[in-house]
């Protein structure tokens, strides 16, 4: 079990000062920053929500591609958000910390990819974060429904975060790797699993996608791996244009996007 390495990497909220930042797309949601530690170390994550609806809505941790915290990234975050959930932006390198190009976010993310406790201590702390500061923020999240999702190495990190055994309805990786390298002591997962993958992704070769699949099996978890034919790495990005390694699509974004917020409806209804 991990509980030790994470209790040792304990989040100490630092709720961050300032007023809510409006956003210019859309209009209506807005943005809260959120200060917590790590090892001694300040991670900076980010609320975004509609505040012109009154109700409360799940949570949903977002865990971004390698290049972390920046505007693209928490912009897409503020269009899932949406009227649907409060979504959390996590910080999985440092406030001071962020990748200034591929380049360095691939150290990065290499760095903790062989790390897997350091990375899932990292999640498993944002998630904290997220949870403990929404109801002292004012932010209207039901903290009883929380789920994670990611996109690349944010894929493979709710991965992780799930393998942990955390209490969470759901967690969706899209266009992440399935399984990393390295052995590590997993806990009974508890919620349930999305994978949505492209079947011509080079980076998460077929003998990953047959791991996965054997793990799932084993672990007698609510599952469902979907296959976009001919569809490469992250698929949802509109900056990706590297064809065949890493291509944005349109129809299947749609398509998985589509999929997730029906998933998330499913898990969130089932914590009722």
């Amino acid at each position: 079990m991990l509980r030790k390495p994470f209790a040792r990497l304990a989040s100490r909220l630092l709720l961050a000062a300032g007023a809510m930042i409006v956003l210019p797309a859309p209009a209506a949601v807005v943005e809260k920053a959120v200060d917590y530690e790590i090892d001694g170390v300040t991670h900076r994550g980010y609320f975004y929500f509609d505040d012109t609806v009154k109700t409360a809505r799940a949570l949903v941790l977002l865990v971004p591609n390698w290049l972390g915290t920046n505007a693209t990234n928490r912009r897409q975050a503020a269009e899932i958000a949406g009227q649907r959930y409060v979504v959390f932006v996590a910080d999985m390198y440092g406030a001071e910390r962020q990748p200034a190009d591929p380049q360095a976010a691939g150290k990065a993310v290499q760095a903790l990819y062989g790390n897997r406790a350091l990375l899932r201590a990292r999640a498993t702390a944002a998630h904290a974060a997220a949870v403990q500061a929404a109801p002292a923020l004012g932010v209207p999240a039901d903290v009883s429904k929380v789920a994670a999702i990611g996109f690349c190495f944010g894929g493979a990190t709710v991965l992780e975060l799930a393998r942990t055994g955390i209490d969470i309805a759901a967690a969706v990786s899209l266009h992440g790797n399935l399984s990393l390298p390295g052995t590590i002591e997993n806990a009974p997962i508890r919620a349930r699993i999305l994978a949505l993958h492209g079947d011509a992704d080079p980076y998460v070769p077929a003998e990953q996608v047959e791991a996965f699949v054997k793990e799932m099996r084993a672990a007698d978890v609510d599952w469902q791996l979907v296959s976009y034919g001919g569809a490469v790495h992250s698929f949802t990005d509109p900056d990706a244009n590297m064809p065949g390694q890493a291509m944005y699509d349109a129809k299947i974004a749609r398509r998985a996007f589509a999929t997730m917020h029906d998933f998330l409806a499913e898990a969130f209804a089932s914590v009722d």
